[in-house]
């Protein structure tokens, strides 16, 4: 029998705080003062058969009775002017229709039928004096029609019965099952045109980038011809998706100059191996560069994990989507490392353009396809690793924003995890996995739809108009929470698998034939695969992207008790084939044969090319700026500057105190400032803490894209032991963000920075254990006046730290501690302002980046390493932007004491003293601010008699910042004005 959807809204019966934040947000739209009223009602659209009593139970179940009602079809508020609905698209997850089908499901003890679904929107009914452009303003402000339609009603046309219902958001395709042949012996300019744009549809239309150039194309096509045979379409679509540079990193493996076994072998896996054999028998690492994550010695009966991992493309896009989507997947990478390690703390960091830029950009020549704000990218990717941290019950407590114009066309979107497994289950060493001949190979988690069609392949371009919205995916977290706390609490203790991995970039094609690499072989039945909805050709079910999907190999003797496990939880779990040690990946649908490729041709056959790289014209590096006559009111000004501001807004929307271990906290002091590590303690039952920092310089890297990296690792490095992490127990990652990575010049900067890795991790002996590259951070596309435009992200290396720490109550924050407290400036100072906040806000682009003296920096950090593990240190934080004003003052705000900090007795690079704004403001490597109790003076000062340190101050208790240079006053403000200043750049955030 016939039925119609059937629409249920669920309102408040008491005040909504959610419309008072929605009316403020309007307010950055339009005019704040036309907007008296916001009220909010969250709409389903039930598409099932269901009675009226049985609608009657779904309302009772999706609507909170103490503060909510509910009512079948839409509910008209009494006063409104204007009404705006926003929903999804056609194939677009949504978890909240998701979420509340299966609450409908679980409350009337039945399953809907096939194609039977449920569709969230929220409705905004807006009361005030609005023309209807302000209420389109409005609707543009807060959709993105790449994943949600947006339907806008004026009152009259809402009382008079004549609002539009919206189309039930059903994904319907022509089913088929139909597999192309694709003719390659075609000339070269269309062969370039297939790598470029994509295989062709029946229609003509093309299906969405392979990013295979010429060379590679030829390559397949020589390949194939020696099998006498055309490539079908799923077969190129898995080699152009193996082969990316998302996921092969093509250009860091290449040849590069004199460099023949190109800069990841020579510079980043050759630093490790290193370090690892000068360390012998006291190597801490246990899995490096093999697996989905790097891990370390935790203690005798643990391992931990990290991970670090961009989403730059896709969030330029759907910031929210692509966010989440990154967060969760790094917590999948997690979950698939060895034989499955818990998440138990994510880390961030964004590269964002200022959110004043009002620029337009269009990613085509008609400009119908709008980019995003700037600032709607931002607030949409805070949301989004929001939404995956909070939901998954992992603790964020680490995380930076910077911001710069040239991430206008993409932003950098890091998202990392932290894990912990058992490093052995009786001999059996858990972070090490093997799938073995006659596995089968099952997937667990969601379904799969066109969500992440060519998210490999969209990744590895830059961003232009033939970038799919298709790869646009929308994370759920509460899918993935079940079954990684079935696998990591259950099911890998109980032996029931032999390897895991996750469905990440090119979906089943990825995870699947890279586990076929441990058995050496693979045979998979497509018609197997849960779908999403009906339609989906081989080739999508293969390579697509959709969220919370996991591949594991599970003997067949434990599969049904595998099942019937992952049935109690509530996990789809799929036997969708078997590991084979025949050397080739095949691949049926419907028992017909679709794909056929031998292994070693599908990972390694893409052709090698020998890159070269050319210097470019640097800055001029001897430059000198008029200093203010006035420091006060700079060094006030400084602290509203984007990227010294308070980041508390954002740090206090991200729990990080779940799972209870948190010790140094992303928020630090009593006046609430923004700290630079943390620390915190993933066992509860023992006081060994892991320790978290980063170093991140991009605004060095026109300037000398050596020092840059340098900076990078040193700040990493420093920061982490001036919270009290241990070189010998202190552990990389490398994220490496370029631009038109083609380019000789940028190749010449990726060496360079490369190299300064190399060199820098083996003098501290610190190794690397993962890492991750995106190489085309550009934007293609189109201004306002209809002009072609380019914008490419600022080489940016992104260096986080991963140290274990014996003692976590030895751990030290930044926050100055008690009045009369000596204060200590380690290390020293120099004329080093290129790149610096100091020189950005004056607008000179020129000077010397910072210099790295390692070998004096490695005494310093083993002397203050020595001091805190001795309890001889209050207080510590990090020299680093901003230079050492800021530094001063941070540590002053976080505790609330005043300062009084004499310039003259720094210790200088050079033989004479520096004029106090490059005192101030340089930011010189190698430094670190600690205060101690002046009955520590006499120990400190031993243990750092061979290093640059100076006694500059006190710590006072009148909450005053004093700076002189020698009797000369330079600067006297109060900590009240710095927090007023710190705080003021995001308080409507």
């Amino acid at each position: 029998m016939a039925y119609m959807a059937v629409r249920l809204d669920v309102r408040s019966t008491i005040h909504d705080s959610r419309g008072d934040v929605t009316k403020k947000e309007f307010g950055h739209l339009i005019p704040p003062k036309r907007i008296k009223a916001v009220t909010i009602v969250d709409s389903y659209l039930i598409d099932a058969s269901l009675s009226k009593k049985e609608l009657t139970v779904a309302g009772n179940l999706l609507a909170n009775p103490q503060i909510e009602s509910f009512t079948i079809g839409r509910h008209i508020p009494p006063a409104f002017d204007w009404a705006i609905e926003i929903g999804y698209l056609p194939g677009v997850t949504d978890n909240a229709g998701s979420t509340a089908k299966e609450t409908i499901e679980d409350g009337l003890k039945r399953k809907f039928k096939t194609g039977q679904g449920v569709y969230s929107a929220r409705v905004f009914y807006i009361e005030g004096k609005l023309a209807q452009s302000d209420a389109a303003t409005i609707a543009d402000g807060i959709h993105n029609p790449l994943i949600q339609h947006a339907l806008v009603m004026s009152a009259r046309t809402a009382r008079a019965g004549r609002m539009k219902a919206p189309a039930v958001p059903k994904v319907k395709l022509e089913a088929s099952s139909r597999v192309l042949e694709v003719d390659l012996e075609i000339p070269d300019e269309e062969l370039e045109a297939l790598g470029k744009l994509g295989v062709k549809n029946r229609d003509g239309s093309r299906r969405g980038p392979l990013a295979l150039d010429l060379e590679f194309m030829k390559t397949i096509r020589a390949h194939f011809r020696t099998q006498k045979r055309k490539p079908t379409d799923i077969e190129l679509e898995a080699l152009a998706q193996t082969w990316s540079e998302h996921c092969k990193h093509i250009i860091f493996s290449n040849p590069l100059d004199e460099i023949a076994d190109g800069i990841f072998t020579t510079y980043i896996r050759g630093a490790t191996e290193s370090i690892r054999a000068k360390l012998g028998k006291d190597d801490f690492c246990l899995s490096v560069f093999k697996d989905n994550a790097g891990a370390i010695v935790f203690d005798d009966e643990y391992a931990v994990t990290h991970k670090v991992e961009t989403h730059n493309t896709p969030s330029a896009l759907d910031p929210f989507g692509g966010a989440i989507t990154g967060i969760v997947g790094v917590n999948r990478d997690t979950l698939g490392f060895g034989l499955g390690a818990k998440p138990v703390a994510n880390v961030y960091g964004f590269c964002f353009a200022p959110p004043e830029d009002t620029t337009r950009l269009y990613r085509d020549a008609a400009r119908a396809q709008e980019m995003l704000s700037a600032k709607r990218i931002a607030e949409g990717v805070i949301k989004g690793i929001n939404a995956g941290g909070n939901q998954s019950g992992i603790p964020t407590p680490l995380g930076f924003m910077i911001f710069d114009t040239s991430y206008r066309g993409k932003p950098l979107v890091f998202a990392g995890t932290v894990g912990l497994i058992p490093r052995k289950r009786g001999t059996q060493k858990l972070y090490e996995k093997r799938a073995r001949p006659g596995d089968y190979i099952v997937m667990v988690g969601g379904k799969v739809g066109l969500d992440g069609i060519h998210g490999a392949t969209f990744s590895s371009e830059s961003l232009a108009s033939n970038s799919p919205a298709t790869a646009v995916q929308i994370g759920d977290p509460i899918t993935q929470k079940k079954f990684s706390d079935a696998i990591a609490k259950e099911v890998r203790d109980m032996n029931l698998y032999t390897s895991i991995t996750d469905n990440g970039a090119g979906g089943l094609s990825s995870s699947v034939s890279e586990m076929a690499r441990e058995s050496d072989g693979c045979r998979v039945e497509l018609s197997k695969v849960p779908l999403k909805y009906p339609g989906l050709e081989p080739w999508q079910i293969w390579i697509s992207e959709s969220q919370e999907r996991m591949t594991l190999a599970v003997p067949k003797p434990k599969w049904k008790k595998f099942e019937e496990l992952m049935n109690r939880r509530g996990v789809e779990a799929t036997v969708i084939g078997e590991f084979t040690d025949s050397g080739k990946c095949v691949v049926t649908h419907r028992g017909k044969k679709v794909l056929d490729i031998n292994l070693g041709f599908l990972h390694d056959g893409f052709p090698r090319r020998q890159m070269r790289s050319r210097s470019p014209v640097r800055f001029a590096s001897k430059v000198r700026v008029e200093p203010p006559k006035k420091l006060s009111g700079v060094f006030v000004k400084m602290l509203k500057l984007h990227n010294l501001s308070s980041n508390e807004f954002l740090s206090r929307q991200f729990d990080h105190e779940v799972q209870s271990g948190s010790v140094v906290k992303p928020i630090q002091g009593a006046g609430r400032v923004s700290g630079d590590t943390a620390v915190f303690r993933p066992v509860l039952s023992s006081e060994r803490g892991v320790v978290l920092s980063y170093g991140v310089a991009p605004y060095y890297t026109p300037l000398d894209p050596y020092r840059m990296a340098a900076s990078a690792l040193d700040t990493a490095v420093r920061s982490a032991i001036a919270a009290g992490a241990s070189l010998s127990h202190l552990v990389l990652l490398d994220n490496f963000c370029w631009a038109s990575s083609n380019d000789p010049a940028r190749l010449w900067e990726l060496r360079e920075a490369a190299k300064a890795c190399f060199d820098y991790a083996t003098l501290y002996g610190t190794p690397f254990i993962s890492g991750k590259d995106s190489m085309f951070n550009d934007f293609k596309g189109f201004a306002e006046d209809g002009t072609a435009v380019k914008i490419s992200a600022l080489p940016t290396l992104l260096i986080s730290a991963l140290g274990v720490m014996k003692d976590a109550r030895k751990a030290v924050s930044i926050d100055v501690k008690v009045p009369g407290d000596f204060v200590y400036v380690l290390g020293e100072t120099a004329d080093e302002l290129g790149g610096s906040e100091y020189y950005r806000m004056l607008g000179e682009e020129s000077g010397a980046a910072p210099a790295v003296d390692g070998e004096k920096n490695l005494a310093l950090y083993r002397a203050l390493e020595k001091a805190i593990q001795a309890g001889l240190v209050a207080s510590a934080i990090s020299v680093a932007r901003g230079g050492l004003a800021f530094a001063l003052s941070r540590t002053a705000m976080a505790g609330e004491l005043g300062l009084s900090v004499d310039l003259a007795k720094l210790s200088y690079l050079a033989d004479h003293a520096l004029t106090p704004d490059i005192a101030l403001f340089s930011e010189s490597q190698g430094r670190v601010v600690v205060t101690l109790a002046p009955k520590n003076r006499s120990a400190f000062e031993k243990i750092f008699a061979k290093v640059a340190t100076a006694q500059v101050g006190t710590v006072s208790k009148d909450r005053t910042l004093s700076v002189r240079d020698g009797g000369k006053p330079i600067i006297k403000t109060t900590v009240t004005e710095l927090l007023r200043a710190y705080r003021s750049r995001f308080k409507d955030w």
